[in-house]
């Protein structure tokens, strides 16, 4: 891989930020605030998702790692965010 290749990793790692931008818990690059939007962050869930499950069997034992891990803990985040929402109310 030269170096204007993304690698699978940079890939869902830039997923990740995506969604945790939109989650509030990391600052738009764009704009240096904290942004939530709760429907852009599970849309980007549902992609990773939807990677993890047609992958299946054609990923490096470190790249399924890091795909669960990054799931497990943006889905974590986002119902921790959605509870938050709904108390609110």
């Amino acid at each position: 891989m030269n170096d204007s290749q993304m690698s699978f990793e940079t890939f869902i790692l830039s997923l990740g930020t995506a969604t945790l931008v939109s989650l509030g818990e990391v600052k738009n690059p764009s704009t240096g605030k904290e942004e939530k939007n709760l429907v852009s962050a599970k849309q980007h869930i549902e992609i990773l998702d939807l990677l993890e499950k047609k992958t299946v069997n054609n990923l490096t034992d470190q790249e399924k790692r890091l795909l669960q891990q990054i799931l497990y803990e943006l889905r974590l985040k986002y119902v921790a965010q959605t509870a938050n929402t709904e108390n609110k109310k």
